[in-house]
């Protein structure tokens, strides 16, 4: 088994990855469906709250413990950021 040191010292060196757009929109809709599954017995409303913790839990591990950000209030501004850009374009969607 790799250790976690190893696999964080590999993952800071590397170069940054591309976004590889086709399967970033395939795992995001396999999101949207889990949601909409669940929203056969959930309320939306719990849906949305559910995915919203579960987004913070799992963005707070990658800035920790796979980007290793030394500025926590940094990190936070920047998915702030980005999470309020892909809402506004999904707002703006007549098709949604």
């Amino acid at each position: 088994m790799e250790s976690k040191g190893n696999r964080k010292e590999r993952r800071a060196s590397a170069e940054p990855e591309k976004l590889d757009t086709k399967n970033f929109v395939e795992l995001a809709d396999r999101f949207v469906d889990v949601a909409n599954r669940a929203n056969r017995t959930v309320l939306a409303t719990d849906v949305h709250m559910a995915f919203l913790y579960g987004a913070a839990r799992y963005n707070a591990h990658v800035g920790k413990n796979v980007r290793s950000v030394a500025d926590h209030e940094a990190f936070v501004e920047e998915m702030a950021g980005v999470y309020k850009e892909m809402l506004r374009n999904h707002l703006a969607d007549p098709a949604l």
